[in-house]
């Protein structure tokens, strides 16, 4: 074996033998040995998201994150090429922050179910049936809708975004989940004009009503989008894994339902679980989020057991492979473009939330 591949699969198969057979670990060695060599002949940089399968994560990437994080790495590298290991609305935002640079993504069918959920001409129409209320677009969304924004937030940072706008009544787009979990941290109502409703939570209790026009003051206006993989998991999920493994702690994502985080231990983006359970002195975890990064955090955390409900892979992010990441860096695709008008615009917004942090 060549010392190179050698090196790579004893970085590999010491991170994760329990994890990975062991035949994939010698094939992915080798190829991280020709994409890393590539990622230097071109003078690339990597960003892989934290839902990208193990064998990639641990040995390609030169940056490891959430959206948030991995938007301040795409807007200070100094690299002429970016290689974005995640979906289309992120290599989108890289190119967004990074006009004069080639941003490829591995994968032309690496979308996403919420970004997919809402059009710019959506945000229009809202912002005509509330003048003046601010808008703000959480970065799973296509460069259009951030470019109809005032600012962009993530999982992380979407109080805070609210918090900073000095706004009593705020547009929240596009996650439905998201945004009842936001409403119920920020002690707001929020509104679903799309689905004539109106809710408003006390403490743990969700309580519905019609649709009020009066009830817009103070409020979140939320859209119905949801991702895909969060939407699957229930509360009888929780209660069937707490039954069998009672000391089991439970995280949960935001885009998870409300009655599901509820029902968590700890809800966080996918960062923020992760210094959870490194820092936590827990012994057994499970994870309501993209199955990968539970892989990934097992690897990460030897001396800690993870729990599985892995029915969840996200099919886009799951597109993402390493022989499509070399034919990206070696043949040149495919090739994210903004239009620059719309660039411009979303880059403000991008740009407000990075500061934000």
């Amino acid at each position: 074996m060549d010392p190179k591949v050698q090196a790579m699969y004893d970085t590999l198969r010491a991170k994760l033998e329990n994890i990975v057979p062991d035949v994939e670990l010698r094939y992915k060695a080798e190829l991280a040995v020709e994409i890393n060599a590539l990622k230097e002949e071109r003078n690339a940089v990597i960003l892989g998201h934290n839902y990208m399968e193990p064998a990639l994560f641990y040995s390609i990437p030169d940056f490891t994150g959430d959206s948030l994080e991995l938007s301040r790495k795409a807007a200070q590298t100094n690299k002429d090429v970016i290689v974005f290991c995640g979906v289309r609305f992120m290599a989108e935002t890289a190119k967004i922050l990074n006009p004069t640079k080639t941003v490829l993504l591995p994968s032309e069918k690496a979308g996403c179910s919420l970004a997919a959920s809402i059009t710019a001409q959506d945000v229009r129409a809202l912002r005509a049936r509330f003048p003046g209320v601010p808008v703000v677009t959480y970065v799973n969304t296509y460069a259009d809708v951030k470019a109809e924004s005032d600012i962009c937030c993530t999982s992380s940072n979407a109080k805070a975004v609210i918090e900073s706008l000095g706004s009593d009544t705020v547009i929240f787009l596009p996650d439905e989940y998201l945004a009842k979990n936001v409403a119920r941290e920020t002690g707001k109502r929020i509104l679903f004009p799309t689905k004539d409703q109106v809710i408003t939570f006390k403490g743990n209790q969700i309580q519905t009503a019609p649709y009020d026009p009066a009830a817009v003051a103070g409020s979140l206006i939320g859209w119905h989008g949801r991702c895909e993989v969060h939407e699957k998991f229930t509360v009888q999920d929780i209660q069937a894994v707490r039954a069998q493994f009672p000391d089991v702690t439970v995280l949960a994502h935001p885009e998870c339902s409300p009655e599901v985080v509820a029902a968590a231990d700890f809800s966080g983006s996918t960062n923020a679980m992760i210094r959870y359970v490194r820092e936590s002195l827990a012994k057994r975890y499970l994870l309501l989020t993209e199955c990968a990064m539970g892989d990934n955090i097992a690897a990460a955390n030897p001396d800690k057991e993870m729990l599985r409900l892995c029915m969840v892979r996200c099919p886009h992010m799951n597109t993402i492979t390493m022989e499509d990441t070399l034919a990206a860096l070696k043949y040149n695709r495919y090739v994210i473009e903004v239009p620059e008008d719309i660039r411009q615009r979303a880059a403000r917004a991008v740009q407000r939330m990075i500061e934000i942090g």
